[in-house]
């Protein structure tokens, strides 16, 4: 017989997959992912195809965005208090029987424009729930010591399945069936989801020292005050998503259309090459791991990623875009592994539901303004100068949160063994 040889080691990104809870959950999300960027298409599409005019598209991004604004935080506080797994089920069943209704709707020409209001105001409150659940659940099932690497592979799956794979598969599902077959698919997404999901180990919930669920919250907020690192990056996050989220998402495809002369492809290309960037850091951050001062490393990764959207303003050709788009993403997903990283070792399990609820609502809080307002910005300041000094001042507000009393020492962070 041969010589026995040893199983050869995985790579460093690879390496939580080994683990089968955790399996089968990247399983279940890189699948629904895939989903979600077929519905960025199809729903967009349906949409203009009812209703030509963009007021359309509009109240239904606010539909589909407002409850999941609202649930967040009741969502991290049940996230606390209940299976986590469970929870993370139920949405998926939710938002899978929306898209099942959305299909047969759009299928049989039944669909009208306030049909699709009222199911992605359904399709948004659940969605609610599932981010904080998801967020606390990794933790609880993936060791200390390849936390990194799980979120490097999170952060690798995202923008190849939402902004490459998901949304070219919408395209060819729109071109065979229309809609109501994208929809449809993207339903079954989330059954794969689901099925995932059940096949996972119960999680047990962790005992509340609360009888109530607002004694639960308030629980949650009083560690947040606590911590200058975690508020003062969630109050970073919302100025700086005010002041850039807005004119990138609204201006740069103005800038490709009318100010480049480009095509709808050069607008995919600029934005394909976001995704790419995204996947090259996640790469790096997971194979290499990251620095000592996780805090610093996060802000300065965002800072950059954030002066980055002032590259927007100055190309002055695609290709300029593409690598301005490239540097934005990929520093912001580096910068997020290591944020997703540090509420993981640092927060204790039992809060981490309420946590990431506050993390995500304070930080999206603006969002809606920062749409409202890039347009008449730009109006009155030109497109180029709005994106360059939305990418100046929002590095600068990052920068600025850096240097809080106490931000760039929290206490118990270490790097990873």
């Amino acid at each position: 017989m041969g010589a026995h040889r040893a199983p050869r080691a995985l790579p460093g990104l690879l390496i939580p997959l080994r683990g089968r809870d955790f399996r089968l959950l990247w399983t279940g999300m890189s699948t629904s992912l895939i989903g979600d960027g077929i519905l960025l298409v199809a729903l967009a599409w349906q949409v203009y195809a009812l209703s030509g005019a963009p007021a359309a598209m509009s109240v239904v991004g606010f539909a589909l965005s407002l409850p999941q604004v609202v649930t967040l935080l009741f969502g991290g506080v049940v996230s606390d208090r209940f299976d986590r797994r469970k929870i993370m089920l139920g949405t998926d069943l939710v938002r899978g029987a929306v898209l099942t209704v959305l299909a047969a709707l759009s299928l049989t020409g039944g669909l009208q424009l306030w049909h699709i209001v009222g199911l992605v105001a359904v399709y948004g409150a659940a969605s609610g729930f599932f981010g904080p659940a998801f967020d606390s659940l990794v933790p609880q099932i993936v060791p200390p010591d390849e936390l990194v690497q799980a979120n490097a592979l999170d952060q690798f799956v995202r923008p190849a399945a939402m902004q490459m794979a998901g949304p070219s598969l919408g395209g060819i599902l729109i071109a065979v069936g229309g809609s109501g077959l994208a929809f449809a698919v993207d339903a079954a997404t989330f059954a794969v989801s689901a099925l995932c999901l059940l096949l996972m180990r119960s999680v047990p919930s962790l005992a509340s020292d609360s009888s109530s669920a607002w004694g639960d919250f308030k629980e949650g907020m009083r560690f947040v005050r606590r911590n200058v690192w975690l508020w003062g990056t969630f109050v970073a996050a919302t100025f700086a998503y005010l002041l850039f989220i807005g004119p990138t998402e609204v201006l740069l495809p103005f800038v490709v259309k009318n100010e480049l002369h480009g095509t709808a492809g050069d607008l995919g290309l600029v934005l394909a090459s976001g995704g790419i960037g995204a996947i090259a850091a996640a790469l790096v951050v997971g194979q290499r791991g990251v620095p000592r001062q996780y805090m610093v490393f996060i802000y300065l990764t965002w800072t950059l990623a954030t002066l980055a959207v002032a590259g927007y303003g100055v190309a002055t050709a695609s290709w300029h875009l593409a690598i301005a788009c490239a540097l934005v993403n990929g520093l912001e997903a580096a910068g997020t592994i290591a944020w997703a990283t540090a509420k993981q070792r640092l927060v204790p399990e039992e809060l981490m539901g309420r946590v990431s609820s506050v993390d995500w609502f304070i930080s999206i809080a603006l969002v809606p303004l920062s749409y409202a307002l890039a347009a008449p910005v730009a109006a009155a300041l030109g497109v180029r100068e709005t994106l360059i000094g939305a990418g100046v001042l929002g590095a600068a507000v990052t920068l600025a949160f850096l240097y809080l009393p106490g931000m760039r020492a929290p206490r118990g962070l270490t790097a990873p063994a």
